[in-house]
C-alpha cells in the first residue's frame, strides 16, 4: 500500500477501540472506500474493536468498509448503527 505514490514504511502498529463517524448532508455523493487503511503486512490482530457509524438521516453517502475492504458499510441504510470489525488482520 502506498500514499500518494510513496512506499509505506509502517512495520508495526496497534490500534484498539478506534471509531470513524460519518455525517454527510451536502447533497453531494461522497463515499469513502474505507474508514481505516493500513498496510497488509501488519501482524495478526494489530487492530481490535474497530467501528464506523453513519450519523445523518438526511444524507445519502457513507463509508463502504471499516478497514481495507473488510467489514460492512455505514450508510443511510443503517443510520446510527455501529458497523464493527473485532480483529484485523
Amino acid at each position: 500500500m502506498s500514499t500518494a505514490g510513496q512506499p509505506t514504511t509502517v512495520t508495526t502498529f496497534s490500534g484498539y477501540g478506534m471509531g470513524s463517524y460519518s455525517f454527510f448532508n451536502q447533497g453531494v455523493n461522497i463515499y469513502a472506500a474505507n474508514a481505516f487503511e493500513v498496510p497488509d503486512s501488519l501482524a495478526p490482530s494489530s487492530l481490535r474493536d474497530l467501528f464506523t457509524i453513519f450519523l445523518s438521516t438526511a444524507g445519502s453517502d457513507g463509508i463502504l468498509n471499516v478497514v481495507n475492504g473488510t467489514g460492512g458499510s455505514s450508510t443511510i441504510a443503517n443510520p446510527d448503527v455501529p458497523v464493527t470489525v473485532v480483529s484485523y488482520p
